[in-house]
């Protein structure tokens, strides 16, 4: 069946050579001592989605089981993301957005609402504003086509911070937020301290999380989690990353899936992921990738895994395929995708 679906958007696909991505910047000197930076990419997606869970641009932890297989085929450009960064000696100011904000109608013109992504200052061993939870090991995160790729496996979250780093060891507290609990009294931020080993190897960070969750009936919760994450370099270019979370780190992984309380109780999650990138040639690689995220309470079972072939046409344009399913198990629905995606960096 999904062999089917594959040659349905390969066809489609063809139509969408015109797509874009990858990272780059731009840097001009401004006045003494300081530098101004461009950056981001233009990404184009041709995605195709059929199953029993309702179509998403991309897959989150949670999704909308359907009564009846439903089919369905778009192209977007709203991943495209712009960032600037200004830095003044010991000072650095970073900037970006993209557009997967919302608004906008298939009917004609497409807008699509910009929303802030990063927006913090760095100075010296501090870091305040919003930008990627310090729970989080970015370079964990497989590359795909899909946005993010298997997060119900992931910590994925940006949020409002003050974190302060010091060698390899990094603690912060961040913004609150009892989700399915009382947020109004959310009046203690969320501590997390991590620990990166680092090395020609690769890296591995391991991270403690501790929260003050507040119950809808005014109970005060205390929720505790961890995890450990990595990206391991094997043969030649090829990596391999791994993310394994584990305890009270509700909203912190899996993008949907868990909430931090259920009734009264605090919601336990185990949630992992595993990603192998083989490099074929110097420009032509492959991920493949499964994830997943299993809840206590709510009893949630989500899981994906995907396949991609990606090529670098030049070194700024790469060009991507992938195949893939996100099964809720809970609801016993899943859907098989497709992507085609070109990213351009400014």
């Amino acid at each position: 069946m999904l062999i089917s679906k594959i040659k349905k958007i390969a066809i489609a696909g063809s139509m969408c050579v015109c797509a874009s991505s990858a990272m780059a910047g731009y840097d001009f000197e401004v006045g003494e001592d300081g530098k101004i930076s461009f950056g981001g990419y233009i990404k184009v997606d041709a995605r195709y989605v059929s199953g029993d869970v309702a179509y998403r641009d991309f897959w989150i932890g949670t999704g909308t089981p359907l009564s009846e297989d439903a089919s369905q085929f778009r192209i977007f450009a709203n991943e495209s993301r712009f960032n600037t960064k200004y830095v003044h000696g010991d000072v650095t100011g970073f900037i970006e957005m993209d557009f997967l904000g919302g608004g906008g109608n298939q009917v004609v013109s497409n807008s699509a609402n910009p929303r802030i992504r990063h927006a913090f200052i760095k100075y010296k061993g501090i870091t305040a504003g919003q930008t990627w939870t310090t729970f989080m090991n970015t370079s964990a995160i497989p590359e795909t086509a899909d946005f993010a790729g298997a997060t119900v496996g992931l910590a994925f979250i940006r949020q409002g911070q003050v974190r302060f780093d010091a060698g390899n060891f990094q603690i912060s507290i961040e913004n609150p937020e009892s989700v399915g609990g009382d947020t109004a009294n959310d009046d203690l931020p969320d501590v997390i301290a991590r620990y990166n080993i680092k090395g020609d190897w690769g890296n591995v960070s391991v991270s403690a999380l501790g929260r003050s969750l507040n119950t809808t009936m005014g109970n005060s919760e205390t929720a505790l989690g961890g995890s450990i994450a990595g990206r391991i370099k094997t043969f030649g270019k090829d990596d391999f990353r791994f993310q394994f979370h584990e305890g009270e780190v509700g909203r912190y992984v899996g993008v949907g899936t868990a909430s931090d309380l259920i009734g009264e109780e605090v919601e336990s999650t185990t949630s992992y992921l595993a990603a192998y990138r083989h490099y074929w040639t110097d420009t032509l690689r492959s991920t493949v990738l499964y994830g997943r995220v299993e809840t206590d309470i709510a009893d949630a079972e989500r899981t994906q895994w995907s396949v991609n072939l990606f090529q670098n046409l030049t070194p700024q344009l790469a060009v991507g395929f992938e195949v893939g399913n996100f099964e809720m198990g809970d609801k016993n629905v899943d859907s098989d995708y497709a992507q085609l995606s070109m990213r351009y960096a400014l």
